[in-house]
């Protein structure tokens, strides 16, 4: 079923042995991280991360975020960042921690040919505002964090249908369903045109579900049941 779908599937995470063997996977297009996953993962030399993952990645769109709040310090990290790669996508903020937007930086950084992922993104005035930013510049990505919208209640679905129709307005950039939280979401996101879907490693695990037989899936279940209580030697 996978062949079927036309989003593209990047996957998010900060484990090097494991970004370097998806590189060989066919299904993977592209990589994205960001200073969570890598604080989770154990690392402390950003830099360092990063030139180890570049030396073996050169084809696919990789991103890394700045982690500065001050816009200047954003632009001069977003520089260094961008220096790193063809392939590198820088990711800024959609805003700083006291909610200043970073619109204006996005569109300076654009429009001099770096290659921005914008993150954090969570409304249609956000994705209005960053289409219009980087409608002139280099190639870019709008992260819109479908997951999150869907924690608070709120059906992510017809926000993502909505930016992919704004954001026919910049071209070159690309709508990225952020946070998914289960493998439905993938099928959620090829049916409203959104262009890619970034993948944690456990929910990768559960790509080659798609398309399953239920009557299958669910016999396998109830095996699972009863082979598990024999093993735990359950009586009454």
């Amino acid at each position: 079923m996978l062949d079927g779908l036309n989003v593209k599937i990047f996957a998010d995470g900060a484990d090097l042995d494991a970004i370097l063997a998806l590189a060989a996977d066919p299904r993977i297009a592209g990589f994205t991280t960001n200073p969570t996953l890598m604080w989770k993962a154990g690392l402390t030399d950003y830099e360092e991360f990063a030139k180890r993952l570049l030396e073996r990645i050169d084809a696919h769109p990789i991103s890394f975020e700045v982690f500065a709040d001050e816009p200047g310090e954003m632009r001069r990290q977003a520089r260094l960042i961008a220096s790193w790669g063809e392939n590198v996508y820088v990711k800024i903020p959609v805003s700083t921690t006291s909610g200043e937007s970073m619109a204006p930086l996005v569109r300076e950084l654009s429009e001099d040919g770096v290659k921005v992922n914008v993150t954090a993104v969570f409304t249609t005035a956000q994705v209005e505002l960053l289409t219009e930013a980087v409608k002139d510049g280099a190639p870019s990505y709008i992260s819109v964090f479908a997951g999150r919208i869907a924690d608070a209640g709120i059906d992510p679905v017809p926000l993502m249908a909505r930016a992919v129709d704004i954001m026919v307005q910049a071209p070159r950039s690309e709508l990225i369903w952020a946070s998914p939280r289960e493998i439905l979401n993938v099928v959620q996101a090829d049916q409203v045109g959104c262009h890619i879907i970034t993948v944690t490693h456990d929910l990768l695990a559960k790509l080659d579900l798609l398309g399953k037989d239920l009557l299958q899936y669910s016999l396998e279940t109830v095996r699972m049941f009863r082979r598990d209580a024999i093993a735990a030697g359950f009586a009454l």
